[in-house]
């Protein structure tokens, strides 16, 4: 096990892109790692190793995000007159736009398994555990997720 700083420097923009798929905005997103790393600091120490560490540390991310919903509404806030200038304008950028655009019309705990299933890759036994549900309730709200994603006017073009 290392050091802090190593760790967020080898595993930072891998969390940061969890973050992002979550809360749709750079911004938030920051906000969100960076809350709960701010949170789960103090577990550092007396975890094993890195991978334990950044398990607890999702784990927190993920909770954070969707006990958001109930205390801080994101959609108070003011947007911006100006639009950012995108990045890149290739069509695996598009892609990925109208997928994140397609999530955030779901509901913040199907988003959250959804990222979690099929973003990250992870089994329903380590969703369930992460964010305190049941593996019947993941399969539920993945199942769900799918059809509205299926559904979603966002993707239609997607489609063949």
């Amino acid at each position: 096990m290392g050091d802090i700083e190593g760790f967020i420097q080898a595993r930072g923009s891998d969390l940061l892109r969890s973050a992002w798929m979550l809360t749709g905005d750079a911004h938030h997103a920051e906000d969100l790692l960076q809350t709960a790393l701010a949170k789960s600091l103090g577990a550092y120490a007396r975890l094993a190793n890195d991978h334990k560490f950044e398990a607890y540390l999702r784990t927190t991310m993920y909770r954070t995000y969707i006990s958001w919903w109930r205390r801080r509404s994101w959609r108070s806030e003011t947007p911006s007159e100006y639009l950012p200038e995108p990045q890149a304008n290739d069509a695996t950028t598009e892609l990925r736009m109208d997928i994140l655009r397609a999530l955030s019309t779901l509901p913040r705990m199907q988003r959250a398994v959804m990222t979690m299933r099929y973003v990250e890759d992870r089994p329903v036994a380590e969703v369930a555990q992460a964010l305190g549900i049941s593996e019947g309730t993941v399969k539920k709200y993945a199942h769900r997720g799918c059809a509205a994603l299926r559904e979603s006017a966002h993707l239609q073009e997607v489609r063949p």
